[in-house]
């Protein structure tokens, strides 16, 4: 059964009630989320009147790296639905807070692009829980539509840590990583107030991105970057080379601990385009990609070359 809602949740209360079950005890009461157990049904909900703001999409393509067009960028619509994303894992039949989750792979096909002045329905639903050699993972399912047109579908996966499940195989996005070895083409300059001007465009003010005070108390030395805006940040730079119709998934390999130095680096595969975002200094692994043409005969458009950097 699926929750019609009148307006966009906010996101500050739900925030505090996503990290109330770090609190001994408070998982028990009816309206924490935290009980343990499967991820229940009836918690999909949907949100329709969605319109974006000139002004929001401006500010965010201009930290993310996207040129300002009529058509909102392609990882945009993530950003709406986020605090559906949150509503769903804030409610109080939710198993666990979702402080503290993974993401650690997101999926998105762009069916056509979105008109910045077009009305939106948002449709967010929850999955199952499955079994992952490091916990457990369940995946958040997103719809956009623009009348009874489905224009826009993602899939975000998220890790929540725990005992390892024995024989348990990772399972979602399968592609080959671009070789260690592609030479980069772009090199970008994260400063240490990155997650706090990210979190300021999207909405997304997880105390694992905001500051190394907030982070170190969830295991992390200093604050890191969102893996959505690294996802974000690599498909501005393939931004030309993008069809109007395509599907693109990205697997979060280690995080981005700011500040950093990182390089981007791609490869024309046939139709396919592989990406990846690596340390400057050690090479690190940070994020893998793909990028493929939905339509068939949706040639990707040639790129210009050379090395730029961003700072």
């Amino acid at each position: 059964m699926t929750k019609t809602l009148d307006s966009p949740p906010s996101i500050l209360p739900l925030y505090a009630r996503a990290a109330l079950p770090m609190i001994p005890g408070a998982g028990r009461l009816p309206f924490v989320p935290g009980g343990g157990g499967e991820i229940p049904d009836g918690l999909d909900l949907e949100l329709a009147g969605v319109r974006a703001e000139a002004a929001d999409v401006a500010a965010y393509a201009r930290v993310c790296g996207f040129a300002l067009r009529d058509t909102l960028p392609p990882t945009y619509p993530h950003m709406l639905a986020f605090p559906l994303h949150m509503a769903v894992m804030s409610d109080g039949r939710f198993p666990f807070g979702a402080v503290g989750l993974v993401h650690v792979e997101n999926s998105i096909a762009q069916k056509r692009p979105i008109g910045i002045d077009e009305e939106m329905t948002i449709r967010v639903r929850p999955s199952k829980l499955q079994p992952h050699p490091k916990g457990k993972t369940f995946s958040l399912r997103t719809e956009v539509l623009v009348g009874d047109e489905v224009v826009w579908e993602s899939v975000s996966t998220m890790l929540r840590r725990g005992k390892s499940n024995g024989g348990a195989r990772k399972q979602g996005n399968s592609f080959d990583s671009l070789p260690a070895d592609a030479p980069a083409s772009a090199e970008w300059k994260l400063d240490g107030g990155l997650g706090r001007r990210y979190g300021g465009v999207s909405g997304d003010r997880n105390p694992i991105h905001m500051h190394s005070l907030t982070a170190k108390p969830l295991g992390f030395p200093s604050a890191i970057a969102h893996g959505m805006w690294t996802k974000a940040r690599a498909l501005a730079q393939l931004e030309s080379r993008l069809p109007d119709s395509f599907g693109v998934e990205v697997r979060f390999r280690k995080p981005v601990h700011l500040p950093a130095r990182v390089e981007f680096a791609s490869a024309e595969q046939g139709d396919e385009i592989l990406f990846a975002v690596r340390g400057a200094r050690k090479g690190t692994p940070h994020l893998d990609g793909r990028v493929q043409p939905l339509e068939a005969g949706n040639k990707s458009k040639t790129a210009k070359t050379g090395r730029t950097k961003t700072k």
